[in-house]
């Protein structure tokens, strides 16, 4: 929108925006081009919004598998579809209103850059999906035309075509940093959260954000003296509860030494991801970006049952009254589950206690933005968790401004690392399956057991709830 605010000739063409199905967010990301251009053999599948949980509970139960799993508090379902067989009060609750808050979102974008009142934009979403003469004649698209013509059309104007790769190469700065050089550090974090080195996750779905590399790159960026302020880019549905501590008090240490530091938000800093954002001098987020579930869960599956059913006997010899504890094969005792109980009020309390530390509010008030309960950045801004709706770019501007750098002062990115120590292996002699199937059973406790056996997603205790589709 920028970019076509100054002016410049800005052109959207697609295919299909869903074939015949849901494409309510590409189509979404389209109307921010002032002319939008439709594959004549194409749709528009402009739907609204579709949040959908899955439960499980009856079929493990079937087989003979339960849970024994502790929340803080009732906004905290990352483990009911384990453990319900429907969505409770406060989960339809959550994504009520998480629904209400990306459409609100979805239509305030359709409505200004197609020149559409609001509510003939909620008109045409309940009337999708479309065929492509229907959303020309809606106004959804401006006209049906090939991928040829459009560009043929764009040439007419007097432009020409460049690939944004080679166009991003062109305008890449030819100046060599030089000693004395004031700079903000960028620092990405993506993925779960888990303690050693960041990589790909264990446990699958894309890279994991490591304790230790994030640290040590706050901590580089701190103790170098071009580096006037920090940019932390978080995009991460939570995981450990240790390692987000590590990573947030690296946070804390940074700006005890004069250096802001300002998180920006991507799709998800939610429970974990929240936490190692909370100590920042300013939170940046999209108004669609899922944060806050601020709570914890934790527990484990008790397969005694499926075991009986398939004949599998199990013993074990135990020293100390706690030692099987954590076994599969059994349910916890009494004592036990007062041992889960504990530690999940004293990891709800320590998350709860630094968020209004962070703040700024009291434990009430930061009690009652917690219990669990996941915010879209939107609704995140308005109750306080989040200071500025912006993406990067503005993050970046604010860290400038705030370290009292020029508009155009250099961001480098951390960790700095030498291209050959990029091919360089680990440090470790464990063979890398085995170490990738241990940390798959133990990265986040006994519920990574089960959802290894069943191929399950497995969660860390402070991990934004799963399973979510937005259509």
């Amino acid at each position: 929108m920028r970019f076509r605010a100054a002016g410049k000739l800005t052109v959207a063409f697609a295919e299909t925006f869903g074939e015949f199905g849901a494409g309510t967010v590409p189509y979404y990301l389209a109307t921010a081009f002032e002319k939008v251009y439709l594959q004549p053999s194409g749709d528009v599948g402009l739907t609204g919004v579709s949040l959908e949980q899955r439960f499980v509970k009856n079929a493990l139960a079937k087989v003979g598998v339960d849970y024994q799993i502790g929340q803080r508090h009732e906004y905290k379902t990352a483990a009911n579809t384990f453990t319900h067989d429907h969505m409770t009060e406060a989960h339809r609750e959550s994504l009520t209103r998480i629904a209400d808050s990306v459409v609100e979102q979805i239509v305030a974008g359709i409505a200004e850059g197609r020149r559409l009142a609001p509510e003939r934009v909620r008109e045409l979403i309940d009337g999708g999906p479309f065929l492509g003469a229907e959303a020309v004649h809606a106004g959804l698209v401006d006209r049906l035309a090939y991928r040829d013509e459009v560009y043929d059309e764009v040439r007419d104007e007097g432009d020409h075509l460049l690939f944004i790769g080679r166009y991003a190469k062109g305008v890449l700065p030819k100046k060599l940093p030089h000693p004395g050089e004031r700079v903000v550090a960028l620092i990405h974090g993506t993925g779960q959260i888990r303690l050693g080195r960041s990589g790909r996750s264990p446990l699958g779905g894309g890279g994991a954000m490591g304790s230790d590399t994030i640290a040590a790159a706050i901590r580089a960026a701190r103790r170098d003296d071009a580096v006037k302020a920090i940019v932390f880019r978080v995009d991460s549905p939570g995981g450990s509860y240790v390692a987000s501590d590590v990573v947030w008090r690296e946070v804390v240490l940074a700006r005890k030494a004069g250096k802001p530091v300002v998180v920006s938000m991507g799709d998800l800093a939610a429970s974990g991801g929240y936490f190692v954002a909370m100590a920042a001098d300013v939170i940046v987020a999209q108004p669609g970006t899922l944060t806050g579930s601020i709570g914890v869960f934790g527990g484990k599956p008790s397969l005694g049952g499926l075991l009986e059913r398939l004949g599998i006997t199990s013993e074990s010899v135990d020293v100390g009254a706690n030692s099987g504890m954590f076994s599969s094969s059994r349910a916890f005792s009494e004592q036990q589950w007062e041992r889960v109980n504990a530690w999940l009020d004293r990891v709800y309390d320590d998350f709860v206690g630094k968020v209004a530390q962070g703040r700024g509010v009291d434990r009430e008030q930061a009690h009652e933005l917690a219990r669990g309960r996941v915010w879209t950045g939107a609704d995140a801004h308005a109750h306080g968790l989040v200071d500025e709706l912006g993406g990067l770019e503005d993050a970046l501007a604010i860290a400038r401004d705030r370290a009292g750098l020029p508009k155009d002062a250099t961001v480098r990115a951390y960790p700095r690392m030498h291209p050959l120590e990029r091919l360089r292996p680990p440090e470790s002699s464990e063979d890398k399956a085995a170490a990738l199937a241990q940390v798959r059973l133990e990265a986040w406790g006994p519920l990574a057991h089960l959802a290894a056996e069943l191929g399950l997603p497995a969660h860390g205790p402070l991990m934004l709830p799963g399973w979510w589709t937005i259509r």
